[in-house]
């Protein structure tokens, strides 16, 4: 199954590796995990696990359990979602998300597409980037 991005105006489509029909997505997912990862929703802040989670380990997909950040790089960045200064190697693709009249980067696993968060250029170092992500489109695997 592709999925089309908008970028700057025009549409692209992008092919994911874990493929998936809707009803086999529906199956797999809970109702909120699904209206995040496959429908672009919004988790409400504060309300996730994974932001009191402190212990080493790896912050996978909930869609294919694809490694997305190491335990190393999440840091309390006070806005109620779990946060990031950098994604594993090759974890994540980006898109630009003109919705609710802004531009934004959206971060998708790149495995399965699945809508993760954003990205935004006011985190820490060393990169300074701030990956906020929806705890309902991960899990976490401890090591």
């Amino acid at each position: 199954m592709a999925r089309l991005f908008g970028l700057g105006g025009t549409q692209t489509e992008e092919i994911f590796p874990v493929q998936k029909t809707e009803d086999e997505w529906k199956k797999q997912l809970d109702a909120q995990q699904y209206a995040v990862l496959r429908k672009h929703g919004t988790e409400r802040a504060g309300t996730s696990p994974l932001n009191a989670e402190k212990r080493p380990g790896v912050f996978i997909c909930a869609g294919c359990d694809k490694d997305l950040f190491d335990a190393g790089t999440k840091f309390e960045s006070g806005t109620g979602w779990p946060s990031f200064w950098e994604p594993l190697e090759g974890a994540v693709a980006t898109t630009e998300d003109r919705s609710f009249f802004m531009t934004r980067v959206e971060v998708h696993c790149a495995d399965c597409g699945g809508h993760l968060g954003h990205v935004f250029p006011d985190g820490p170092r060393p990169t300074g980037q701030r990956y906020c992500m929806n705890g309902v489109s991960m899990k976490f695997k401890p090591v």
